[in-house]
């Protein structure tokens, strides 16, 4: 799990022009808004790994997942296309629930304890 959101993080700035069509128009500062949640997931991806930092870095990582679902939403109802690509509507359609899945991930990485060690 800490690999992708890393990895993800990166890409945010080897190619921020991807990350600017799913910008919802409404959104100020759209451009820093990308170098933001881009840091963000590095430093969410890198935290998870440290044990004393993992259940702030879940919290922080799911709220991520929840601000930037907007832009996931317009991207579908927008229909955006990455640059030189074809992807079918309905698989941006299909893509936002896994965004539900993505929480749930971070939640049983990072903030779940089973009952018997919470009672110990």
């Amino acid at each position: 799990m800490a690999a992708l959101f890393i990895i993800a993080g990166l890409n945010h700035f080897r190619d921020p022009g991807f990350y600017l069509l799913m910008m919802p128009p409404w959104l100020p500062l759209p451009l820093e808004l990308i170098y933001l949640s881009g840091v963000l997931e590095v430093l969410g991806g890198l935290a998870v790994l440290a044990p004393p930092l993992r259940r702030l870095a879940g919290w922080g990582l799911i709220a991520l997942l929840i601000a930037v679902f907007p832009a996931n939403i317009y991207a579908a109802v927008a229909q955006v296309q990455p640059p030189g690509g074809h992807v079918a509507p309905l698989l941006l359609w299909l893509r936002l629930p896994f965004q539900g899945l993505f929480i749930a991930w971070v939640y049983f990485a990072a903030l779940y304890k089973p009952a018997a060690d919470r009672d110990g």
